[in-house]
């Protein structure tokens, strides 16, 4: 008899473990999905932004309604947009279009994307920027490697962002030691 109380003592702890541990594990359950609720929101949030930025109403000009049939048109306040969502500047009628200055391929090498190496493993460039640079033509360690002064200055006023980051993160240097 005495064993058998044991025995039953044992099966009733370890159905309050399990029970214990389903607890648990409901409550944690509960406790995350209500932590990332928020979180879920405000991407959502994000998401919508975004999804207004790229409306084509939103990037048009719009004018003021008029206060009365008799104003003139010259106190008419208007929009115009100066930069495009990723912060380059847009150019109006008014004013002189720029060429964008040319790569000297010569210096440093001609590849295409069959050559293409991963130029993320330079730090300083994600892939955001090796996007940017393989759409001009950069696709080696070797080409980055060769790059002048004059090539750098090019590269960077043709990526459009990050000026200087080519110099700071010491980009030429790296891919020496990357290439193959």
């Amino acid at each position: 008899m005495l064993d058998f109380l044991n025995e039953a003592n044992w099966w009733c702890l370890l159905l309050l473990l399990i029970l214990a541990f389903l607890l648990g594990w409901f409550l944690s359950r509960w406790a995350l999905k209500n932590k990332y609720k928020s979180k879920l929101e405000e991407c959502e949030r994000q998401n919508t932004k975004l999804r207004n930025m790229t409306n084509t109403k939103a990037n048009s000009t719009f004018s003021t309604p008029k206060v009365s049939d008799d104003s003139n048109t010259d106190n008419e306040i208007k929009a115009i947009k100066t930069r495009d969502h990723g912060g380059v500047a847009v150019t109006n009628g008014n004013e002189e279009t720029k060429d964008p200055p040319k790569l000297n391929f010569d210096s440093f090498g001609k590849a295409d994307a069959s050559e293409k190496d991963d130029l993320k493993l330079i730090s300083g460039i994600g892939p955001f920027i090796e996007e940017k640079l393989n759409g001009i033509g950069i696709y080696t360690f070797d080409q980055i490697s060769r790059f002048t002064k004059e090539d750098i200055d090019t590269v960077t006023a043709l990526i459009k962002f990050f000026p200087g980051r080519i110099e700071r993160d010491n980009w030429t240097k790296q891919a020496s030691k990357l290439k193959k």
